[in-house]
């Protein structure tokens, strides 16, 4: 689990489901659409993860779930590390 900050005016905070990370970028399930090209604040308090993010796509699943791109602006290899663990 992971909460994404949209940095936009909207300001929503959301919780979302990753479903791949790496040091360098992760893919999330979430009940929102992110507009690509979009920055947001990515935090994991489980692995002390806290990254700017950018959107790099966002595809809907089902009717209410979209999978999106992100794209870390620094490297996390914290995250990346406790990925390659599960």
């Amino acid at each position: 689990m992971v909460e994404v900050l949209r940095l936009d005016e909207s300001g929503i905070n959301q919780k979302a489901v990753t479903e791949n990370v790496s040091p360098l970028g992760a893919r999330i399930v979430t009940d929102w659409i992110y507009v690509p090209g979009k920055h947001v604040l990515v935090t994991s308090p489980q692995e002390g993860v806290k990254s700017l993010a950018r959107v790099v796509y966002c595809r809907r699943l089902e009717s209410t779930k979209f999978a999106v791109g992100l794209q870390l602006e620094g490297r996390v290899e914290e995250w990346g590390r406790s990925a390659s663990r599960e």
